[in-house]
């Protein structure tokens, strides 16, 4: 009877779990919605998307050996996640994905609770390495400069749904976060400043008890 009545205790405990693993992502985007200003001001801060955009892990197809090997790393990360929506990725969009390396950097002892990724058009043109910043004053060769950066192939749902959300469509450099569940529910224009982003994302990791 005993070992009845722990097992039953047991069951209930993964029942509440699995349900608080569900419901946060909402709670985080209604207490944020609910609390605009705390999110704080100015044109650059992310916008809320709201409902969140889900999404399942099998959506993200690695596009190079190195992704395909580690991109189980975003499961139960927040992800910064930088859109190609096109056939090259031009300096804005290049620009913006070393922000974000940057931003990541900054986020200081969070720095593991995120992940970075890239979406990339189906009908890609460049090669992987030419997604990345190159100082030309500096001479940095863009293939030495991120070899951690993941990169995923953008599925025509996935590109739907975020194009859905955005109504204007997605543009060059455009930010995205995600999660540690799949909800993308932050937005930022190509323009962002990683400061800003940083400011927000400290806030949601506070509120945070996943990832």
């Amino acid at each position: 009877m005993n070992e009845l009545n722990e097992q039953q205790k047991k069951n209930n405990r993964t029942v509440i779990i699995i349900f608080a693993m569900s419901i946060i992502p909402f709670c985080i985007a209604w207490f944020l919605s609910s609390n605009a200003t705390w999110m704080g001001g100015g044109t650059n801060n992310g916008k809320l998307i709201t409902p969140p955009i889900t999404t399942e892990f099998k959506q993200f197809v690695g596009y190079d050996e190195f992704s395909i090997k580690n991109l189980h790393e975003i499961k139960g990360h927040w992800v910064l996640m930088n859109v190609v929506p096109n056939k090259q990725c031009n300096k804005v969009c290049q620009f913006a994905i070393h922000k974000t390396k940057q931003l990541r950097v900054m986020m200081g002892k969070d720095l593991t609770r995120s992940r970075r990724l890239v979406l990339i058009a189906a009908e890609f043109e460049q090669t992987v390495e030419q997604l990345l910043w190159r100082d030309e004053k500096d001479g940095d060769e863009p293939a030495q400069e991120d070899k951690r950066l993941l990169k995923v192939k953008l599925s025509a749902q996935l590109l739907d749904k975020l194009n859905k959300a955005r109504k204007a469509g997605i543009s060059e450099g455009m930010l995205f976060v995600m999660d540690p569940l799949g909800n993308i529910m932050m937005q930022y224009e190509p323009e962002f400043d990683p400061y800003k982003v940083k400011s927000d994302l400290r806030k949601l990791l506070k509120i945070s008890q996943i990832g």
